[in-house]
């Protein structure tokens, strides 16, 4: 879809995915590291447990579908050769503080100047103006201060960050959408532009519905362990099984009344609740509870109810219960349960690529999404330290051979 397209990618940690996407949909990616590699490669787990900068599964998990030449920004010479690069690219990503880029002849207009079409995408923390446009910044900083850190946790301490880094996968997503967006406007104007991505913006977008209701003086949602809080009600979605834990929706409503009705069914035929619990208005109980006509402790002990009928089964046996009854319950996979789904075998999800520098082939995540007539293809695995610096600078960029050995020489390649 991309295949006419060349990508620069000068990100760090912060935009790697960005790259990927881009890669993925079949633009050819250049990822360009500093002399020596990318500090990320240094970032564990390492395949074999063997620290090396080209078996950083941290590394391999972003940067497939790229190739990789080393290339230092800090020197006359290396611009000159970027400037070469830009001319015939379509794209520019970047994820450096503020400033950086301008302060090395490289901001949006120098590089403009060399190619018009040129779309420069920029991931930063808090974008590139404003008050916080040069604070420092960390995935925990940007969730704290875009909001969603508020809602993980348990209630009655201090939020905890998530253990998955999150924030810059946001910001990467909304970047390769603003990186196709402006190349449609491209295609139209003949003109590229600068997209400027700010993390915080991203991740405020993930607070669903709180950022309207504090405006509006509704209920926001507050942080409860393995739920919600709305006002006066827990609504808990992760409950414990009897060997792990599973999620289940117990919501009213006309959508999700129905799904607790039958989970009250179920509760009545394993003698855990009485007829009047079992009928009890699920569709209007929502209503019922915020007028008071059903007191809250009701729907606690509701609840706990619940919660021990859930705890007296294996997350398996819920699962098959969950199918047979139509009820909203999900197993909490394992990696190695996602590994081996079923569903995802079926779909052929995961794909294989070679690693011949160390004569084994590994399984990857599959494609975002599946297209009918244009499918993605990972046509590379991830790449070596500047492994295709000679295909680059020499093929490409017709420099000698003399030329390419006197730049690593001094450093600049």
């Amino acid at each position: 879809m991309l295949s006419p397209y060349r990508v620069l990618d000068l990100t760090t940690e912060r935009g790697f995915l960005c790259g990927q996407i881009l890669g993925d949909l079949g633009a050819d990616v250049i990822k360009i590291e500093p002399p020596g590699g990318s500090s990320a490669r240094q970032l564990a787990p390492f395949f074999e447990d063997r620290a090396d900068p080209n078996r950083s599964i941290y590394w391999w998990a972003y940067n497939r579908n790229k190739r990789s030449i080393t290339l230092n920004l800090e020197t006359d010479r290396g611009r000159e050769l970027l400037y070469r690069l830009v001319a015939g690219a379509r794209f520019l990503i970047e994820s450096y503080d503020p400033g950086y880029l301008n302060e090395r002849r490289l901001g949006y207009a120098d590089l403009a100047a060399h190619n018009r079409e040129l779309i420069h995408v920029s991931i930063t923390p808090f974008g590139q103006a404003g008050p916080k446009a040069a604070y420092a910044d960390s995935d925990l900083v940007i969730l704290a201060m875009g909001g969603p850190l508020l809602l993980y946790g348990d209630e009655d301490r201090a939020p905890v960050r998530l253990s998955v880094p999150q924030a810059y996968l946001h910001a990467c997503g909304d970047a390769a959408v603003g990186a196709l967006v402006a190349n449609h406007e491209c295609n139209r104007s003949g003109t590229g532009q600068h997209v400027d991505v700010s993390a915080q913006q991203s991740v405020t977008l993930a607070t669903q519905a709180n950022n309207l209701a504090y405006r509006l003086q509704a209920d926001e949602s507050r942080r409860m362990a393995g739920g919600v809080k709305v006002g006066a009600m827990r609504v808990p979605l992760v409950w414990r099984a009897k060997d792990a834990f599973v999620t289940l929706v117990f919501l009213f409503g006309r959508q999700l009344g129905v799904f607790s009705q039958r989970l009250m069914n179920c509760l009545y035929e394993e003698k855990r609740c009485d007829i009047a619990t079992r009928d009890k208005d699920w569709i209007s109980y929502g209503a019922l509870l915020a007028s008071g006509e059903e007191p809250m402790q009701e729907y606690e002990r509701v609840v706990g109810l619940i919660a021990g009928f859930l705890a007296s089964r294996t997350k398996a046996e819920l699962f098959s219960l969950a199918l047979e009854r139509g009820l909203l319950i999900a197993p909490v996979a394992t990696v190695g349960e996602v590994l081996a789904s079923p569903q995802l075998e079926a779909r052929q999800y995961w794909r294989v690529l070679e690693h011949p520098e160390l004569g084994r082939a590994f399984p990857y995540p599959g494609p975002f999404a599946r297209f009918s007539e244009t499918p993605i293809i990972y046509r590379r695995r991830p790449p070596l330290v500047g492994e295709h610096n000679f295909e680059v600078y020499s093929r490409e960029l017709r420099l000698s051979a003399e030329q390419i050995r006197d730049l690593a020489q001094r450093e600049i390649v």
